[in-house]
């Protein structure tokens, strides 16, 4: 049986680059892996108030989906040299309320993705510093930039020779490394 993996994806557009890597990384995925795009851009900005008995409906549901899933990778642009506003709005959301932290032991990646030359490299490690204080278990090798990262799909949007190289090795080993932690 294969492994439910939430698929976080940063950009909120719908033919953003990193959709295109999300979208990719779901193709690529070996058979022991089962990823699912959560859509993170109704989620209203984190407000504690929102936490009240009832929870907000969309922030029980994204709970919920995170904590249905086996593991989760983020991909993220570089937003000013740190994760866009929504990817830190949904990793807020999902560690709350105290004690209730959905992430808690969930075998994590980070894959970044921009047209500049550092491939996102300040949106992952901001990403990583987060994830590590909530108990995400995030893989350490590959680290995946993706720099000049349009040049790494067609027109269609799939990824060319070198896109399909780079995506392949980072979603074989983060295949491997569920099966380690969840074996």
């Amino acid at each position: 049986m294969s492994k439910r993996i939430a698929v976080i994806v940063g950009s909120l557009r719908k033919d953003s680059i990193n959709r295109k890597v999300a979208r990719a990384l779901q193709r690529l995925a070996p058979p022991a892996l089962s990823l699912e795009l959560i859509d993170i851009g109704g989620l209203a900005l984190y407000n504690q108030d929102f936490d009240l008995e009832p929870p907000a409906p969309a922030y029980a549901a994204f709970r919920e989906q995170i904590r249905q899933a086996d593991g989760v990778i983020f991909v993220t642009p570089e937003h000013n040299r740190s994760m866009p506003a929504a990817m830190k709005n949904a990793v807020d959301i999902a560690s709350r309320p105290p004690g209730h932290n959905a992430w808690s032991g969930k075998p994590g990646a980070v894959i970044s993705a921009s047209p500049g030359l550092q491939g996102g490299f300040g949106a992952n490690h901001h990403l990583r510093q987060s994830l590590a204080c909530l108990d995400v278990l995030c893989m350490a090798q590959p680290e995946t930039y993706l720099s000049q990262a349009p040049k790494l799909f067609d027109e269609a949007g799939e990824p060319n020779e070198e896109g399909r190289k780079y995506l392949s090795r980072f979603i074989d080993a983060y295949a491997g490394w569920v099966e380690r932690l969840t074996a």
